[in-house]
């Protein structure tokens, strides 16, 4: 198959992809919303059930995404350097392509369906809970969650 042919995830680097390539290749399951903490001795990253208070849980979309970097300065633009989120799911396709690996069946470039990453059960759609109604980070922790 020539470049031509192929997809351009299977042909690019994350920084040749246009804009519109790159938003398409978010797969829309969420995780990269929710709250996460850092061991300081380990680096280990935990993460937890809570989602950032932008983030429409049912569609695992955030509902402010324009805007989300200024009224939530914490949310990071992995555009701006990737090397920086050794963080992300081993899930999401943005670290797949870094890493030179394929994206999943479920993927909706693949499956040609939004809500495959939904019915796989990768998105945060039926454990996130809003920021807004926590208390402790530490309680939320997902102690099975492959990320």
């Amino acid at each position: 198959m020539t470049k031509s042919n192929q997809s351009f995830w299977q042909h690019k680097r994350l920084e040749e992809l246009t804009e519109a390539e790159w938003e398409s290749l978010c797969d829309g399951c969420g995780r990269c919303c929710l709250n996460k903490l850092e061991d300081e001795d380990t680096g280990e990253i935990f993460f937890t059930r809570a989602a950032c208070h932008l983030l429409d849980i049912d569609r695992c979309r955030c509902t402010r995404y324009q805007q989300r970097q200024v009224e939530v300065p914490t949310c990071l633009n992995i555009r701006q350097g990737f090397d920086k989120f050794y963080w992300l799911p081993k899930t999401c396709a943005y670290r797949l392509m870094h890493e030179g690996k394929p994206l999943h069946y479920w993927h909706p470039l693949i499956s040609g369906r939004a809500d495959s990453v939904h019915e796989a059960g990768i998105s945060v759609r039926t454990l996130a809970i809003s920021e807004k109604d926590v208390d402790e980070l530490e309680d939320h922790i997902i102690e099975d969650f492959d990320a």
